[in-house]
């Protein structure tokens, strides 16, 4: 493997800094390997040209001494942010050829931090699915393998093209969006670092919208400080988005450290679910013990309500998903199947633009907003959000942080889960209480499963105490070791 692609970013930036690589080196390592992992299908679209100008650019101003933050490192961008100039599908067949004239605001914050775009990462189809096999574009597989079996794996949803990237060193970094936990599930199944931001930390604008009041942009890299790193190039007000919230953004990585002494980290009860693994509880002990060596104090709590938590979230989003999705109806951009008069063209375009899990959720969603089941339904699932949000705070009145399991399983086959949706639903059960209640969390690997193949440990904190988070990972973090690649990948460039 080139020994550039073995680089954190601090690393890179560091030698970049220092003339000891260019930017331009440092983006044809990452675009060979593109190349070379193509098979996984972890890029939708791939804009190597555009990198190496914007790779020469960087050089540019690192020699005249105008380097920003992230100065020529090569990322991967969801193919759920809106990038001008470059083809957004959304994974979704109904946004075929739509070429956004205009940047979300997230993206364009971290071209002007120095980032260099290799290209647009691939989701499940409107970041719908735990397991990235719903895309338009073909499903992503993960660069994992289980030991002495080369079955093709899932690499995680929504944001599974970007954890793939990542964990096979195609790119040094990637956004993601965690609607009920597709960057935190997708970072445990592929042995790296992914991280959801509170609520309106990062602006939606330009972010192909899925459940509004849940959706948030987040980073995905292989350490902890690299995240740190990203998530303050990404985060800050934006006028653009209702959404965002006007909070002076923290020098994380400045501020980071993995001292925990004095800390008091929760252990909530409820997260011990049925049938999970001995070796995920076993694993979720272990980094317990690991903080309590470090200097923290380990306290039980409870968080009730967390049993209503993926029932609520799968009423809330797919009605908020199906009032979203109304907008693509063939006429104004992407997917137009025309017929013989104006309700069927709609009809044909979506039926045609939707895959199958897609329609599932703007069903259900359209079902539970529908007159006679809006009160059964939705006004009750708001109103247990509402409690699962009280039983975290509660909660933070007591603690610092909470330790929990990031998934209740290692990644699973491709296909293994595909005709039983309630199965794959319940990938998200240890992330979707806390995006409801707009929490921030992290994924951090910690081990492997007795297959070899990674496994995660979530962090979970205040609204607006990212930094706390942040040190509680690199605490873990440290104490995990965790270096393991992805098997056959040191064959690659």
């Amino acid at each position: 493997m080139n020994e550039l692609l073995g680089l954190s970013i601090t690393q890179a930036a560091a030698r970049l800094a220092a003339r000891e690589i260019s930017a331009r080196e440092l983006t044809l390592a990452h675009l060979d390997a593109m190349e070379a992992y193509r098979s996984l299908n972890a890029f939708i679209t791939e804009t190597p040209e555009r990198a190496l100008a914007m790779a020469e650019a960087s050089d540019g101003r690192i020699g005249r001494g105008e380097a920003a933050s992230l100065e020529g490192i090569p990322i991967g961008m969801k193919d759920l942010y809106c990038t001008a100039d470059i083809p957004t599908t959304a994974g979704s067949r109904i946004l075929a050829g739509f070429v956004p004239t205009y940047e979300s605001t997230v993206s364009a914050n971290l071209w002007d931090a120095g980032c260099v775009c290799l290209g647009k990462t691939n989701l499940d189809e409107f970041a719908m699915g735990s397991a990235n096999v719903t895309s338009h574009h073909g499903h992503v597989t993960s660069p994992w393998t289980r030991a002495g079996d080369n079955a093709a794996l899932v690499p995680g949803g929504s944001s599974g093209g970007s954890a793939a990237a990542v964990a096979a060193r195609i790119a040094m970094a990637a956004t993601g969006t965690d609607t009920g936990g597709s960057i935190r599930q997708p970072a445990a199944f592929t042995g790296i670092v992914g991280m959801k931001p509170t609520y309106g930390r990062c602006s939606r604008w330009g972010i192909v919208a899925f459940a509004s009041s849940l959706d948030q942009a987040g980073p995905m890299t292989r350490t902890v400080a690299d995240a740190a790193l990203m998530l303050q190039a990404m985060a800050g007000f934006d006028s653009k988005d209702m959404t965002s919230a006007d909070h002076e953004v923290p020098d994380w990585s400045g501020l980071l450290k993995a001292d925990v002494r004095g800390l008091r980290i929760g252990i909530p009860k409820e997260y011990r679910v049925d049938a999970m693994p001995e070796e995920i509880e076993r694993l979720w002990q272990r980094g317990a013990e690991w903080l309590r060596a470090a200097g923290a104090e380990l306290v039980e709590v409870s968080l009730p309500h967390t049993r209503y938590a993926l029932p609520t979230y799968y009423i809330i989003a797919p009605a908020e998903a199906s009032s979203n999705l109304a907008r693509y109806d063939g006429m104004r951009f992407g997917l137009r199947e025309e017929a013989e008069d104006l309700t069927r063209t709609y009809m044909r375009s979506r039926a045609e633009g939707f895959g199958a899990e897609v329609q599932r959720r703007v069903l259900i969603g359209t079902y539970v907003l529908s007159a006679g089941y809006y009160d059964a339904y939705y006004v009750k699932a708001q109103k247990v959000r509402r409690r699962i949000a009280e039983d975290f705070s509660a909660v933070f009145e007591r603690v610092d942080a909470l330790l929990t399991p990031t998934a209740p399983s290692a990644p699973f086959r491709i296909g293994e889960k595909m005709d039983d949706p309630v199965a794959m639903y319940l990938n998200d059960v240890f992330t979707v209480p806390s995006s409801l209640a707009g929490l921030p969390g992290i994924s951090v690997p910690a081990g492997l499963d007795g297959q070899g193949l990674p496994l995660g440990l979530q962090v979970l904190g205040r609204a607006w105490d990212e930094q706390t988070v942040l040190d509680v990972a690199l605490a873990l973090e440290e104490a995990a070791g965790f270096a393991t690649l992805p098997y056959g990948l040191g064959e690659a460039p």
